[in-house]
């Protein structure tokens, strides 16, 4: 009675990926390869972003308009739903705030901020890891996540890094959360006064 002979599994290395330059990225999106899809460059990779549900987009546009309400007058743009040049990555987070006005970005996309904000049901888990850590990486000095699925808001400050662990060696050492009944200031400007309710409502 013969035995059969068993062969040993081999490791084999993962296939390599395809990595986009931006270059490339803004080549394919001009030439309208995406047709309507809502993508993001992050780390050389095409990210297809989650479809905007109703309460997403309602979200999102609610609380940019409050922002332009309370900026008016003072020398800071609000950005909605356009891309941040973050070194080799070109996210697109729901609502940022940055400095001037839409003049200064004719030529280019800001390359920093002074608030990001994303709205959160379903990205709710990418936007708290990957998200949070790529703006910490960029210095961003605060970053926000209105998280519809909780009610409340996330604000995390004080970028820091080598963080070996998170995706892009970068985390918020601040982590506070607000709740429906509370206000806060946003570090860019003290005087303003935002109520959480109208953010995750």
């Amino acid at each position: 009675m013969s035995q059969a002979a068993t062969v040993k599994p081999t490791r084999q290395p993962a296939p390599a990926r395809r990595r986009f330059t931006l270059q490339e990225y803004h080549w394919l999106v001009q030439q309208g390869f995406f047709g309507d899809d809502r993508v993001e460059l992050i780390d050389g990779e095409i990210v297809r972003m989650a479809p905007t549900g109703p309460e997403h987009s309602i979200s999102t546009d609610r609380i940019a308009g409050h922002l332009v309400l309370l900026l008016s007058g003072k020398p800071y743009y609000v950005r909605i739903q356009n891309p941040l040049a973050i070194g080799d990555h070109e996210p697109v987070p729901d609502v940022a705030v940055v400095p001037g006005s839409p003049e200064d970005y004719r030529q280019a996309h800001p390359s920093t901020a002074l608030l990001v904000i994303e709205v959160a049901d379903t990205s709710l888990e990418y936007d708290r890891t990957v998200k949070a850590s790529l703006y910490a990486s960029a210095g961003i000095p605060e970053y926000w996540v209105v998280n519809l699925v909780e009610r409340r808001l996330e604000v995390y400050r004080e970028p820091t890094s080598p963080a070996p662990e998170t995706p892009f060696n970068a985390l918020y050492r601040s982590l506070r959360l607000y709740h429906p009944e509370e206000s806060l200031s946003p570090l860019f400007d003290a005087t303003l006064t935002m109520h959480v309710g109208e953010l995750v409502r």
